[in-house]
């Protein structure tokens, strides 16, 4: 006898169960648009990604984004650049969103790969990108694939890393969160959608600090990082080696 799943609704046509939120399935299909409803600013930080990416890309860079999801922000990039030899590489451990990609890319300098990223041996780069990925990896496994990352950069590249970060103590934990549901309840998304959301995210999403990030950059070996952007809750850091 099969399991009978009790899906439930997460806004946009998005279904899922407590502690079990995937970006598989048709998550791909609608996912751009989640996504920009959930995170403040979502699009105008690619904005602000692709402006910094002129100062580190050349005519024979190689930039990477890690965690790619339907490769929309490595697409801008490489439409931005106008040398064939730059190479921009989006990595995914999701099929269908590797799927996805591939279906809209038509740039010959921007390839996306479906790999699980602590397999895949990253070329030297310029430049490389997480944007809300890191929070998805095991806590245990971030400072292994950060070390791996800086290690891929040349010297004066950079890591663009953009993360959900946790607040500094209970109370401001407690202020951050209900201006967050403020947020989403304003985009649209009932209160029932929010509670099955946050309820699908047990033990996957875990942010660290900000703190927590800058150290984890640190121990790495960066030691020139910077702020971006501050969303209350959301948060852009550029590390360069």
């Amino acid at each position: 006898m099969g399991v009978i799943r009790n899906n439930k609704d997460a806004g946009d046509g998005i279904k899922v169960e407590e502690g079990s939120w995937s970006f598989e399935g048709n998550v791909a299909k609608t996912f751009d648009s989640h996504i920009s409803n959930s995170v403040p600013f979502y699009k105008e930080c690619h904005s602000l990604i692709g402006d910094l990416s002129h100062f580190f890309i050349n005519n024979e860079s190689v930039c990477y984004d890690i965690g790619c999801s339907t490769g929309s922000l490595i697409n801008k990039l490489s439409l931005s650049c106008n040398s064939k030899y730059t190479k921009f590489i989006g990595i995914d451990v999701v099929e269908e969103m590797i799927d996805f990609a591939n279906s809209e890319n038509n740039q010959d300098n921007c390839e996306f790969v479906c790999k699980d990223v602590f397999e895949y041996d990253l070329e030297k780069s310029d430049l490389i990108i997480m944007y809300y990925t890191l929070q998805f990896i095991k806590p245990s496994l971030r400072q292994a694939l950060v070390d791996k990352l800086y290690e891929s950069l040349n010297w004066g590249g950079a890591l663009l890393l953009f993360e959900k970060v946790r607040a500094p103590d209970a109370r401001f934990q407690d202020m951050t969160t209900s201006l967050y549901s403020d947020y989403k309840i304003k985009r649209g998304y009932s209160s029932e959608e929010i509670l099955n959301k946050t309820r699908s995210l047990k033990g996957i999403l875990e942010p660290f600090s900000t703190q927590g990030n800058l150290d984890m950059l640190s121990r790495s070996g960066f030691k020139d990082v910077m702020s971006i952007y501050k969303y209350v809750t959301f948060e852009g850091f550029i590390a360069i080696k």
